[in-house]
């Protein structure tokens, strides 16, 4: 991971955190993906994409996370709920982290609805 994705995600955890969610793997990676962040909140697990641009060029974070992203991360999810017993309620979120410090943080929840 690059430097900049690494910060994004520090300051994406930092911002999650402070919310009362409590992180359970970071970067959980399977044959299908990555998901850069696994919380909880509450009772239900949420799967965290992490989004950073530093400008709004190309419309922003939130156009970074295409149809075939959508696609990796409900198959990589999947495979994580297939370790967990019982399965937990789920949501998938996304954290974008715009420009540079201090950065415009927005958190986006229920991304996708499966």
């Amino acid at each position: 991971m690059n430097p900049a994705g690494a910060a994004a995600e520090d300051q994406a955890l930092q911002y999650l955190q402070q919310a009362g969610l409590i992180l359970v793997q970071r970067n959980y990676r399977s044959r299908f993906g990555e998901i850069d962040l696994i919380m909880r909140d509450g009772r239900t697990l949420v799967f965290v994409e992490v989004k950073a641009r530093s400008g709004n060029g190309f419309g922003g974070s939130a156009h970074a996370i295409t149809a075939a992203k959508i696609q990796r991360l409900n198959a990589t999810a999947e495979l994580y709920l297939a370790s967990q017993r019982p399965t937990p309620p789920c949501r998938f979120d996304a954290v974008l982290v715009q420009g540079s410090r201090p950065a415009r943080i927005d958190w986006l929840k229920n991304i996708i609805q499966v």
